[in-house]
Formats: structure tokens, sequence, C-alpha cells
């Protein structure tokens, strides 16, 4: 969704919607340090748990794009398969995060969180088999490759492309058609129910053929959006959120106001302050009768662009415009089909996809029976699934305990009841709500 990124790191595609380009440019040359990170506590570079194959994928029309399979190490198979679908903006496989930079100090290279990665090589080597992919026109290290492609990008597209991975995914030889998950974060979460349900309307159009018809057993959706992504998710990424930082932190003196001087840790606001209010007479900025106006004016120059203009940043209008016309995901999950289990998973303090867009989805899924839905929601946790700021994420790698829930999930129904929580989650149970469907 619109990033909300820590103000020391630079504002990039992250979740649904790239933050709005007038921000980015100014915090790009800033730099935050980030910890490099095991993908697994008990890993060995030594000891080899994961292979690895690299794919083409044709998505029609002369466009490839590069992919990645990552396949359990020891034995043959057939293992469950597990599709990773990304975020809004140019997002490479491993939805890597921001960009590799060089410390000011050391000179060595600083490597962002890259999620993908770390789910697919937590899940790869605990038995099943993983394909991630790079967006159409898009890279290594989030780079656009074809700006005539991305500039043209549509949703429509994205869930195009997911499908024809999905089919890639279900071709391999070491799979199990049978067991296959989606797995997608973000805009991924409002791709993925749609993929399923016209898979499920083509299987169902389709009785008297051969009977090789891909099934979706399960599907995940970290960072959950249920609501329009332009008209509501992003107006209170752009307008609401940033209105309730400068009232609840700001406005120390309940006034109305806040000093310009003082920190202003939230990234949007803080470009904001510098590019409209940094000479003002007082020092000081009204929020409802100067700010507001401002964050008004920002978003509807955001989603009101020339769709015939050539495009080559992080969300186009093309990209914009196909988003308006969808219909919510609160109204297309009820329409999932009962044969396919639904895990929800949000953090708490998610200023981009909130917890309550993960709400309002379980509280569909009840109204429709539907018959194996659980939402598991995590405080102190942001949109990366790591501790994170209730006001704008915070970039990390995903927790260990939150991949152990997933897995543990999947595990559940590919490979039999292994219970609900491993061991070292028997303490984060009282504090993290789990909610199973009756």
């Amino acid at each position: 969704m619109l990033g909300q990124l820590n103000s020391k790191a630079s504002i990039f595609s992250l979740g649904l919607l790239l933050v709005i380009a007038m921000f980015s440019s100014s915090l790009l040359s800033n730099s935050t340090t980030f910890n490099n990170y095991s993908t697994s506590v008990l890993a060995q570079p030594f000891i080899q748990t994961v292979k690895g194959r690299d794919l083409v994928i044709d998505l029609g029309n002369g466009i490839q794009t590069n992919a990645q399979l990552t396949i359990p190490a020891v034995g043959n198979g057939p293992f469950p398969g597990v599709l990773l679908i990304h975020g809004t903006g140019p997002t490479d496989m491993n939805e890597t995060v921001d960009f590799i930079r060089i410390d000011n100090q050391t000179g060595s290279k600083i490597y962002p969180p890259t999620p993908f990665f770390q789910i697919a090589e937590y899940l790869s080597e605990r038995g099943f088999v993983v394909l991630r992919y790079d967006k159409r026109g898009v890279g290594a290290n989030n780079t656009i490759q074809d700006v005539n492609v991305w500039g043209n990008l549509t949703f429509d597209d994205l869930k195009n492309d997911a499908a024809k991975a999905l089919n890639v995914l279900t071709e391999q030889p070491e799979v199990d058609p049978n067991k296959i998950t989606l797995i997608g974060h973000s805009e991924g979460t409002v791709i993925i129910p749609r993929v399923v349900i016209d898979l499920n309307n083509n299987n169902n159009n389709n009785n008297n053929s051969t009977g090789n018809l891909t099934k979706v057993a399960n599907i995940v959706l970290m960072g959950t959006g249920a609501q329009n992504l332009i008209d509501d998710i992003a107006h209170f990424q752009v307008i609401d959120n940033t209105l309730a930082y400068a009232h609840q932190v700001l406005d120390k003196n309940h006034t109305g106001s806040f000093s310009v001087q003082q920190p202003i840790e939230h990234p949007n606001l803080n470009h904001t302050v510098a590019t409209y209010f940094g000479n003002n007479s007082d020092g000081y900025v009204d929020i409802e009768n100067e700010l507001k106006p401002v964050l008004e004016k920002i978003y509807e120059n955001f989603t009101s662009g020339d769709t015939e203009a050539k495009c080559s940043v992080g969300t186009c209008p093309k990209w914009i415009e196909s988003h308006e016309e969808l219909e919510p995901n609160l109204s297309v999950i009820g329409n999932v089909s009962e044969s396919t289990d639904i895990l929800m998973m949000n953090g708490e303090n998610d200023s981009q996809s909130t917890v309550q867009q993960a709400f309002l989805l379980e509280q569909r899924l009840t109204e429709v029976n539907h018959p194996d839905h659980t939402l598991i929601t995590y405080p102190d946790l942001g949109h990366l699934f790591n501790p994170s700021s209730q006001w704008f994420t915070e970039f990390g790698p995903i927790e260990q305990y939150v991949l152990s829930d997933l897995y543990r999930w999947l595990s559940d129904r590919t490979h039999g009841a292994l219970g609900v929580l491993s061991d070292n989650r028997l303490e984060q149970a009282q504090n993290n709500t789990i909610i199973p469907s009756q």
C-alpha cells in the first residue's frame, strides 16, 4: 500500500501503493541500516536444505519475466506447491523492500529485507516447492526494465500474470497439483481471490474435459485489503492517517496546530511540511485549515493522472484507473469456493493495510459460513510483519513466529494436523489474536 516508511529510509513501493513520487525524491538520498539475517534459525551454510531452479514465464504478447523455484533438497516429491504474489509497485520476485545501499562509514553493502525470499526458503526447507516471479517489466532489485510494459500495466495484467505463474507451478514435476497454495501480500491479497474464483468458474464450465483442472486448496492473505484500494485505502494513507498523526502526536498542546520545528518522524508529513510550510512566519501549521487542504490536493493529483501519458515511475495512471474500477475485496471474498481454505494474517500496527481491513474480511467470511477460514493478528507488527510504528512502516525481516504460524497452518492442510502453534509460539498465543472459523 502507499508506503509510509521509516523516516530514515527511502520511500519505496511497498504493499498496495507506491508512495507518491513527490515524496520519494527527497528521501532516496537517505539510508538506514538493515541487519543481515538468516532465513532459518538452524541453517548452516555448508548444509544444503533447498535447491533452486531458474525459470522464465511467458506472460503473452511477447512479454516474459524471470522466476525461481525453491525445492526441498531431499526427496523427489511430489511436494505441496506454493505461489507468492507480491504487493504494489515495481517489485521483484523477492519483494525486495528497498535498494541495495552502501554504508557511508564502512563502505560495505547494506541489504534490505526480502520477504518473499524469506518465505520461500522457510517453506522449502520444510517440504514445500515455492515459485516466485518478477512483476512484468521489472528485474532484480526492483529495477524497471521495460518502461512501456510497466507504464501500461493494469490490474487485469497482474491477475492474468498470477494465473499463468500458477499454471507454471502446477506443471513442475516436483509439485503435487492437488496441494496448491497461493500466498499474497498487500495488493496480492486483492489478486488472489479473483484468480481462485476465475479458476473455479473455468473448472465448472469444463466438467466434461479430461479432468486435468487446476485446483487451489489454500489461500493466504498477508496484510489484507478489503476496501477499494484507491477510493478508500489510499485516501486513508494520504489524508486520514497523516491528519491523525498530526493531531495525536504533534499537537501536544491540543490547539489544533503544531510547530514545524519539532521532530516529525512520519516521512510523508515530514516532506509535506518541508515543502509547503517550511517558510511559515509563525512556525506553526493549522491542521484542519492548512494541512488538510494540502493533503487533499496531493491525493487528488495522485488519483487523476493522464492515462495516455507515458509513465516510468512506481505507480502509473492506467494502473490507478484499473483499481478504481474494481469491486472491493469485501464484495468478492465471499465467492471463494468452500473447498479452498483461507488464512488471513495482519499486523495490528499495519499502517498501510490496517487490521480493520482483515476484520472486515473475517466478518464477511463468517457471514457466508465459509467452513475453514482463520485470522491471526499480531500486536506491534507492521506491514512487513516486523516490529513497526503504528503510523508508518519500518523495515525489517518477517518475525520467525509469523513464519512458524504460516508453516503450521499450511502443514495442517497438506501434511496432516501438526497443531495450531509451534512450541516457541505458546507464549505469544495469549497476546496474538487467532480467530478460526467455527
